[in-house]
């Protein structure tokens, strides 16, 4: 059954929960937010519901995980007026301007000049010791090909590409996973056999060089050198391997990975978009209650598709047009959450659920 606006599918933990009729919100543990560029403006509105009401957290920390603009999202939540950094973060993101030319080096100042246009220096305690909220942001350290030359990264990522279709696995011989976090103790998924990288906790001083990093797109953006209280290094954009759900995001507790995306596809790494049989073992979706955009929903957008990174090529001479887009489809998405909260406070959750299907993962 599908609802006017919005499709929710269910791993099969999170499925026999919400159809058992034991599913509140507070069984949400994680909040995952994927990379994918402009894409997360049809998320705004879920998130700007859920931050308004107040609804995560409320008994205990959630973690919000994200990679490149997921980890942008919920640097917001983290802040002292999170609504207001949220909104500050959305309008400059949208109307930020780049020209023709503009190289690795002068988008990495424009992207920093976002990031400290809605996070403050004086609001990093309060980040930093957030009740409600851990945040963890995934970025990509890359182990070869460190350098800002464009030639060289093409080569580069064309040789980590022909690995990645050899096996997913070898990306981890090219770039490693270094996850920073913040929290008493690093997240559950750190600890669990599958996963491959490091971790290393947020401070005062490497919030924001974590931020950018989680965000560096290769050949787009510059990367960013030397983390403090990391390995040194260049550090790119963490969506290189946890593009989408890539992980098992479930703590300890079996809570529950609570996932809005803009498609029912999931895409574990940046270079398996390719591959239309890549998809996360079903063990890291056991736990994952995810949201997305129905196809009747799309067809009101500008142009009837969600926002992605190629308006910055199509609309490089009208930035005016890209913008006004935009901005209707951050108004048009403006109730997606609302309508998530009426199907979960009236229960009829338990009859729009669906499993993932998993021949549209394969």
């Amino acid at each position: 059954m599908d609802g006017a606006n919005i499709h929710i599918r269910a791993g099969s933990l999170a499925y026999q929960m919400i159809k058992d009729g034991g599913f509140t919100l507070d069984k949400i543990a994680t909040y995952f937010g994927p990379a994918g560029g402009p894409r997360w403006l049809v998320s705004s509105g879920f998130d700007l519901t859920l931050l308004r009401e107040k609804l995560l957290g409320r008994r205990q920390p959630v973690w919000l995980v994200g990679a490149s603009a997921g980890a942008w999202r919920f640097t917001a939540w983290l802040q002292p007026e999170a609504e207001k950094s949220y909104r500050a973060f959305m309008n400059a993101y949208i109307h930020a301007i780049y020209k023709r030319g503009d190289n690795p080096q002068v988008i990495l100042k424009k992207i920093t000049d976002i990031l400290n246009g809605y996070i403050e220096d004086d609001g990093m305690p309060f980040a930093l010791s957030n009740k409600h909220y851990r945040l963890a942001i995934l970025t990509t350290r890359m182990k070869i090909g460190a350098s800002d030359n464009s030639s060289s990264q093409k080569f580069i990522f064309s040789l980590i590409f022909l690995a990645n279709a050899i096996s997913p696995s070898l990306v981890h011989r090219f770039a490693e996973r270094v996850v920073f976090y913040y929290g008493p103790k690093p997240p559950d998924f750190c600890f669990r056999k599958e996963f491959r990288g490091r971790f290393f906790p947020l401070n005062h001083v490497n919030f924001k060089p974590a931020v950018l990093a989680s965000g560096a797109i290769p050949l787009v953006v510059a990367g960013i050198h030397n983390i403090f209280g990391a390995p040194d290094g260049v550090y790119r954009d963490g969506g290189l391997i946890d593009y989408n759900i890539n992980q098992d995001y479930r703590t300890r507790d079996d809570g529950i990975t609570l996932f809005f995306h803009h498609q029912e596809r999931i895409i574990p790494g940046w270079m398996d978009k390719r591959f239309k049989k890549r998809r996360p073992p079903n063990s890291f979706l056991e736990s994952v209650l995810m949201v997305y955009p129905s196809e009747a929903f799309i067809r009101k957008l500008p142009g009837g598709r969600i926002p992605d990174r190629g308006d910055f090529d199509t609309f490089i001479d009208d930035p005016a047009t890209r913008i006004a887009n935009w901005k209707e489809t951050v108004e048009l998405s403006a109730t997606l959450g609302e309508e998530f909260l009426e199907l979960v406070a009236s229960n009829r959750i338990k009859e729009m659920v669906e499993p993932f299907n998993l021949s549209t993962q394969s």
